[in-house]
């Protein structure tokens, strides 16, 4: 009877640490983009570590009013059609972690902040794209 008590506590121990493993795993990986969150970030000066320049810095909100890079007032509405097979989702991080893969006629490459994808957590990328999602 002491041996399977004993088998029994084991198991239920090795339970624990199994769920409590999972469930830390699980926890690390971002949740769906926050809108809230995005507008927060996107109306910062500084962005990350090294005081990137804020999105609010370079784009503007008002339609065809350019600061140093394209709009983006509407942006969700028109962001699905710009690169062909990219959703607006995908299209919008991209954008952010890659932001010479399409320069928009009228812009040069290199003028956006290169860094993104190493100063911001994949959350806050998704807050950011969540939040241009909505700038319909």
């Amino acid at each position: 009877m002491k041996l399977s008590l004993l088998t029994l506590f084991c198991v239920f121990i090795i339970s624990i640490f199994l769920v409590a493993c999972g469930a830390k795993e699980t926890s690390s990986s971002p949740e769906v983009g926050n809108p809230s969150r995005g507008k927060e970030l996107y109306n910062k000066t500084v962005l990350g570590p090294r005081a990137a320049p804020g999105c609010i810095t370079c784009h503007s909100l008002e339609p065809g009013v350019i600061l140093v890079g394209p709009s983006h007032a509407g942006i969700a509405s028109r962001a699905d059609s710009i690169v062909q097979g990219l959703s607006a989702e995908e299209y919008l991080r991209q954008s952010i972690i890659s932001p010479d893969a399409h320069v928009k006629e009228g812009f040069f490459p290199g003028i956006m902040y290169q860094k993104y994808e190493e100063d911001l957590t994949e959350q806050e990328i998704q807050d950011l794209v969540a939040y241009m999602m909505a700038l319909k």
